[in-house]
């Protein structure tokens, strides 16, 4: 009979070790599957970004990354507002949580898009960074939209155009409350979900002055040439929203922002200033 117990006891030892070891693989092979992240200090944090990949060096010796500080005592005034005009319409849209950010996908070229100095870019997809990434003479707000476009143009040299829209705390975004059930049930889950008809214009941009610099993706690749504009206007986000769009991604994106990173003698308009 004791020798049975002991059997039965080293059965049960053995199989709870087993399960605990299996339990541990798969905490590591889930931990490794993200590509980069934003953990100061990281082995894949935003200082080693460029070296995790070949194909990501410019995050490293690139010379236009973005964000940057858009400081009152570097940018050129542009009296004239700028040539930004927005052709959106409804479109088909899917909401992601990417991991390292939730976004909202709208489908093929559809959806629109907007019209910089000639050329036109059609809108891909919105997603949300917070704390933001771009600054404002030195201050960083609590969350930052990008709204991401693309031209099919062969001739054209800038084939990535991002409208960057800055928030405080204070009352709800509109937009995003639509978003946030299904934004909330995908807490810690690579999943898509539906949305149906969204119309881009929805997205409340407010002011006719915006910031316009030339830059790079702020996520790897961190391909260079994008064109950026910064919209001036600061609107606002609850707290229950940033809240909720940080808690739906992965712990270590809870905070997505890269770090400001060096103009490197680049010129930064300041549209609509009077």
């Amino acid at each position: 009979m004791k020798q049975q117990r002991a059997y039965m006891f080293f059965t049960i030892a053995t199989l709870i070790s087993v399960l605990l070891f299996s339990h541990q693989v798969k905490a590591q092979e889930v931990e490794d599957e993200r590509e980069f992240d934003y953990i100061q200090g990281s082995e894949k944090g935003p200082e080693k970004w460029g070296e995790l990949k070949k194909e990501w060096a410019s995050c490293k010796n690139g010379t236009l990354q973005s964000p940057i500080d858009m400081s009152n005592q570097r940018v050129k005034i542009i009296p004239k507002s700028g040539d930004l005009k927005r052709n959106y319409r409804s479109c088909n849209s899917t909401v992601k949580n990417r991991g390292h950010d939730i976004s909202l996908q709208w489908e093929g070229h559809k959806a629109g898009s907007v019209n910089i100095n000639g050329t036109g870019y059609f809108l891909q997809q919105c997603h949300w960074h917070s704390p933001s990434e771009h600054t404002i003479n030195g201050r960083r707000y609590d969350m930052e939209l990008h709204m991401v476009h693309e031209s099919t143009d062969p001739n054209v040299k800038n084939k990535i155009a991002v409208t960057g829209i800055l928030y405080k705390i204070g009352q709800p975004d509109a937009f995003l409350s639509k978003l946030l059930g299904n934004v909330i049930s995908m807490t810690d889950h690579k999943q898509d979900r539906n949305m149906g008809m969204i119309n881009p214009n929805e997205i409340k941009m407010g002011g006719k002055r915006y910031y316009r610099y030339e830059g790079s993706l702020t996520v790897p690749p961190c391909t260079e040439g994008v064109i950026w504009t910064i919209n001036k206007k600061i609107r606002t986000v609850s707290i229950d929203q940033v809240k909720a769009l940080r808690e739906a991604v992965h712990d270590y994106a809870e905070k997505n922002s890269r770090p400001v990173q060096p103009l490197n003698e680049r010129e930064v308009q300041l549209y609509g200033a009077n």
